[in-house]
């Protein structure tokens, strides 16, 4: 027993009502937060009908199973997935070479300007642009060359850098000992070839992170993919293909073939993240408490 009459690690009264309010608070977060995915899959075995009348509830009156053969068979998703694929793995590529080159600078380089160059590029986290640098964006790669083929998103992914991600890969630099430099300094390494030899390979969790952020960010982007492959079908990705379902039931609208496909699009999802939940976590708590 403590002076105060309190066994240590007892908890107080406050602190048990705390901690009830923050799981409440976090079941109803992840309930809200996993509606629309229950909702869509859920959607997925109704009938159009259902949607068209708006009958029933979340919970389909009859299962339809068929709407996923259907999805599969009116959209070309293996060549949609195949875009999807590439477009993805060659924007992860290149974003993880360019975010963590660019944390690596601003964490260890010394230039002038290096604080200013930081501070404008750092702000511009906070401005919003959407859809308002499409059409720049798309002129640019109409006159490189770049907007009848896939290598065009592929670029526009790579060198619209994301900050955060950088802010986090500089956070995670910043907390590896200077001394690591140092050794492959007298080792003969110069700034570059300790980023390649000595910091890169420390950056795995890290990496992980932005990996799987960059995995959802090309993997479920629509407008932009969209605007590249009006004039090509071939070249849609997954979630373009998917949202054209819904004009694949003639005059209605056919949300139960387009919420079939949104159902197998996540698959690919939820995979890369069942493998990569464990850096993820690791590596954004790193990024953040080092930085």
């Amino acid at each position: 027993m403590s002076k105060f009459g309190k066994k240590p690690g007892e908890k107080t009264t406050g602190s048990r009502i705390f901690n009830l309010f923050s799981y409440v608070f976090l079941i109803i977060s992840s309930c809200v937060s996993l509606f629309p995915i229950f909702y869509a899959v859920m959607g997925s075995f109704k009938s159009n009908l259902d949607f068209i009348t708006g009958k029933g509830g979340v919970i389909p009156q009859s299962w339809h199973p068929e709407n996923f053969v259907k999805a599969w068979e009116t959209a070309n998703f293996a060549r949609y997935t195949l875009n999807s694929v590439f477009v993805t793995l060659c924007a992860i590529i290149g974003c993880l070479l360019v975010t963590s080159m660019a944390g690596y600078v601003f964490a260890r380089g010394a230039f002038p300007g290096k604080k200013l160059i930081m501070g404008l590029f750092l702000g511009s986290m906070f401005l919003a642009t959407g859809a308002i640098t499409i059409f720049p964006i798309f002129s640019l790669a109409k006159t490189l060359g770049l907007n009848t083929s896939l290598w065009g998103l592929i670029v526009i992914y790579i060198f619209s850098i994301n900050v955060a991600n950088v802010y986090l890969v500089m956070g995670y630099v910043k907390g590896l000992p200077k001394e690591l430099d140092e050794a492959a300094r007298i080792d003969g390494c110069g700034f570059f070839a300790t980023f390649m030899s000595v910091i890169l390979p420390l950056c795995k969790p890290i990496l992980a992170t932005v990996a799987l952020l960059v995995f959802k960010l090309v993997w479920n982007d629509y407008l932009m993919p969209m605007v590249f492959t009006l004039s090509n079908d071939n070249l849609k990705t997954l979630t373009v293909g998917v949202v054209s379902l819904k004009s694949s039931g003639g005059g209605a609208g056919a949300y139960d073939i387009m919420l079939a496909g949104t159902a197998i699009s996540l698959i690919p999802m939820l995979t890369f993240y069942a493998f990569t939940s464990k850096f993820f976590i690791s590596g954004i708590t790193a990024g953040a408490v080092k930085g």
